[in-house]
């Protein structure tokens, strides 16, 4: 199957101040399209094994690199621009605002731990929430765009809910080198509603 590059559910201009405009048309329409792009080309290279994406990832050390390089990017920048809203749902509620206290503590223990994953992450990577493939949620960070789902990284592995780009593309324009303003900046845009149904979704698929 080709893959092709998603829509986004607002505007480039939507997510402003927190996501500049620039950054929005060049993240999405270039880099996200580059990764899908080449994603197809890989496939085309070395014909996938399984169904779809996510089952690719789970098995991307039987994968080229380019399908796990790709593929890594399509998969996490699609997750990432899904749970953006200009409009979110700044807290979450219900079952995972519970696992989240039980997990780390309290919310604010949750952020200062994903934080930290996203500022200390050398060099290119992305900082995630997960949910373990045995229930518990995890803060992890991974290099490049690889994530939790992938079998390289078999002792986090898991289903991400929540995943923040920390590829200086993702917010040089307007952070230059600070990524940790980026960091808090990306509490303004996450919407919680969606983070909710992928917690959800995530608990589905294990049981």
């Amino acid at each position: 199957m080709k893959y092709t590059l998603p829509a986004l559910s607002y505007a480039h201009d939507a997510l402003t101040p927190h996501i500049d405009e620039e950054t929005m048309k060049i993240h999405h329409g270039k880099h996200h399209q580059g990764y899908v792009d080449k994603l197809n080309a890989a496939l085309e290279a070395t014909p996938a094994q399984h169904d779809n994406l996510e089952d690719i990832l789970r098995n991307i050390s039987t994968y080229s690199t380019a399908v796990r390089n790709n593929g890594g990017g399509h998969y996490n920048h699609s997750l990432f621009w899904e749970i953006l809203s200009p409009t979110p749902q700044n807290l979450p509620t219900g079952e995972l605002a519970d696992a989240i206290t039980r997990k780390f503590g309290s919310f604010e223990n949750f952020q200062e731990q994903f934080n930290n994953a996203g500022a200390t992450q050398f060099g290119s990577g992305w900082a995630w929430l997960l949910v373990k493939f045995n229930g518990e949620l995890e803060v992890s960070s991974t290099a490049n765009q690889d994530n939790p789902l992938m079998d390289t990284n078999p002792t986090s592995q898991g289903y991400p809910i929540v995943g923040i780009d920390v590829w200086e593309h993702a917010y040089y324009l307007n952070y230059q080198n600070r990524r940790p303003d980026y960091l808090n900046a990306f509490w303004s845009v996450l919407d919680w509603a969606v983070v909710e149904k992928k917690y959800q979704e995530a608990l589905a698929k294990i049981k």
